[in-house]
């Protein structure tokens, strides 16, 4: 049930964007193709086995975990805020 100038599917097509968005951010972090010996970041050896289980892994494991806080913290919805919906 919308209110207000929101059409009455508008809930549900943020919904889907935002669930759109999470997918397609997911598909462009997995890895393909084959991995660096060495951390394009630090340029610290990566270990095998690491490279054997994430094949295309271009990082270590503690660059690879800074750039994944560093890509969290700038999440967010583009659509609108919650709290703006809201009210």
């Amino acid at each position: 049930m919308a209110s207000g100038w929101a059409r009455d599917d508008a809930v549900q097509e943020q919904i889907d964007s935002t669930v759109e968005d999470a997918v397609n951010r997911a598909r462009r972090s997995m890895h393909n193709g084959v991995s660096a010996e060495y951390c394009e970041n630090c340029g610290e050896p990566i270990p095998e086995a690491r490279r054997l289980a994430l094949p295309g892994v271009q990082y270590c494991v503690q660059c690879q975990q800074q750039r994944d806080e560093k890509q969290a913290s700038t999440l967010y919805n583009r659509r609108g805020s919650k709290d703006s919906q809201l009210r």
